[in-house]
Protein backbone atom coordinates (compact mmCIF):
# COMPACT_ATOMS: atom_id res chain seq x y z
CA UNK A 1 0.00 0.00 0.00
CA UNK A 2 1.70 3.00 -1.69
CA UNK A 3 1.62 6.16 1.09
CA UNK A 4 -0.68 5.06 3.82
CA UNK A 5 0.07 4.44 7.22
CA UNK A 6 -0.95 2.66 9.90
CA UNK A 7 -2.95 5.41 11.45
CA UNK A 8 -4.92 5.82 7.86
CA UNK A 9 -5.42 2.04 7.76
CA UNK A 10 -8.14 1.86 10.33
CA UNK A 11 -9.80 5.61 10.42
CA UNK A 12 -10.86 7.79 12.52
CA UNK A 13 -13.16 8.32 15.89
CA UNK A 14 -16.49 8.73 15.55
CA UNK A 15 -16.52 11.64 18.21
CA UNK A 16 -12.98 13.11 18.12
CA UNK A 17 -11.83 12.79 14.40
CA UNK A 18 -8.58 11.64 15.79
CA UNK A 19 -6.45 8.70 13.71
CA UNK A 20 -6.99 4.77 15.17
CA UNK A 21 -3.88 2.96 15.65
CA UNK A 22 -5.80 0.27 15.78
CA UNK A 23 -9.25 -1.51 14.23
CA UNK A 24 -12.48 -0.42 16.18
CA UNK A 25 -15.32 -2.49 15.84
CA UNK A 26 -17.40 0.51 17.68
CA UNK A 27 -15.61 3.16 15.67
CA UNK A 28 -14.43 4.80 18.77
CA UNK A 29 -10.76 5.51 20.28
CA UNK A 30 -9.62 4.16 24.08
CA UNK A 31 -10.12 7.64 25.22
CA UNK A 32 -14.05 8.11 24.02
CA UNK A 33 -14.77 4.97 24.45
CA UNK A 34 -14.15 4.99 28.54
CA UNK A 35 -16.17 8.72 28.50
CA UNK A 36 -18.89 6.71 26.73
CA UNK A 37 -18.89 3.86 29.56
CA UNK A 38 -18.41 6.45 32.37
CA UNK A 39 -21.53 8.43 31.32
CA UNK A 40 -23.93 5.00 31.43
CA UNK A 41 -22.25 4.15 34.90
CA UNK A 42 -23.16 6.94 36.58
CA UNK A 43 -26.55 7.65 34.09
CA UNK A 44 -29.44 7.20 37.82
CA UNK A 45 -32.22 8.90 35.53
CA UNK A 46 -33.09 5.84 32.95
CA UNK A 47 -33.94 2.63 33.38
CA UNK A 48 -31.02 -0.13 33.65
CA UNK A 49 -32.64 -2.01 30.97
CA UNK A 50 -32.36 0.94 28.42
CA UNK A 51 -28.78 1.76 29.86
CA UNK A 52 -27.85 -1.71 28.92
CA UNK A 53 -29.46 -1.53 25.08
CA UNK A 54 -27.65 2.04 24.69
CA UNK A 55 -24.10 0.63 25.66
CA UNK A 56 -24.92 -2.52 23.97
CA UNK A 57 -25.74 -0.15 20.72
CA UNK A 58 -22.46 1.72 21.06
CA UNK A 59 -20.33 -1.04 21.87
CA UNK A 60 -21.87 -2.79 17.99
CA UNK A 61 -20.99 0.63 16.12
CA UNK A 62 -25.13 1.23 15.35
CA UNK A 63 -24.87 5.02 16.61
CA UNK A 64 -23.03 7.17 13.66
CA UNK A 65 -22.98 11.02 14.07
CA UNK A 66 -24.19 13.29 11.31
CA UNK A 67 -23.69 16.54 12.51
CA UNK A 68 -21.60 18.14 14.91
CA UNK A 69 -22.55 15.25 17.28
CA UNK A 70 -26.08 16.55 17.89
CA UNK A 71 -27.80 14.74 15.61
CA UNK A 72 -26.92 10.82 14.76
CA UNK A 73 -28.05 7.30 12.85
CA UNK A 74 -28.88 4.68 15.00
CA UNK A 75 -29.40 1.36 14.00
CA UNK A 76 -32.05 -1.21 15.83
CA UNK A 77 -32.20 -3.61 17.90
CA UNK A 78 -33.04 -5.95 15.34
CA UNK A 79 -31.06 -4.29 12.83
CA UNK A 80 -34.03 -3.58 10.35
CA UNK A 81 -34.35 0.07 10.84
CA UNK A 82 -32.15 3.21 11.31
CA UNK A 83 -33.50 5.93 13.29
CA UNK A 84 -32.45 9.76 12.87
CA UNK A 85 -31.89 10.68 16.87
CA UNK A 86 -31.14 13.74 18.40
CA UNK A 87 -29.03 14.14 21.71
CA UNK A 88 -31.73 15.86 23.06
CA UNK A 89 -34.17 12.86 23.37
CA UNK A 90 -35.93 12.99 19.74
CA UNK A 91 -36.26 10.02 17.99
CA UNK A 92 -38.32 8.93 15.02
CA UNK A 93 -38.41 5.14 16.68
CA UNK A 94 -42.14 4.36 17.33
CA UNK A 95 -41.39 4.67 21.04
CA UNK A 96 -39.99 8.35 20.45
CA UNK A 97 -42.55 9.38 18.15
CA UNK A 98 -45.10 8.70 20.85
CA UNK A 99 -42.92 11.17 23.17
CA UNK A 100 -41.95 8.30 25.54
CA UNK A 101 -37.82 8.17 26.15
CA UNK A 102 -36.33 5.48 24.07
CA UNK A 103 -32.60 4.34 24.60
CA UNK A 104 -31.87 5.15 20.69
CA UNK A 105 -31.63 8.93 22.04
CA UNK A 106 -29.89 7.69 25.21
CA UNK A 107 -26.93 6.34 23.29
CA UNK A 108 -26.86 9.29 21.13
CA UNK A 109 -26.73 11.61 24.64
CA UNK A 110 -23.86 9.46 25.57
CA UNK A 111 -21.65 10.10 22.59
CA UNK A 112 -22.96 13.65 22.54
CA UNK A 113 -21.63 13.75 26.55
CA UNK A 114 -18.00 12.35 25.83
Amino acid sequence: MCGTTATTEHGRCLKCRRPLRKPSPDGYGPKCRAKLRRNARTDTTHPKWQVAKALEALELGAVVPLRQNRIFLVVSDDGSEVYRTAATGQCNCPAGLRSVRCYHSLAARYVAAA
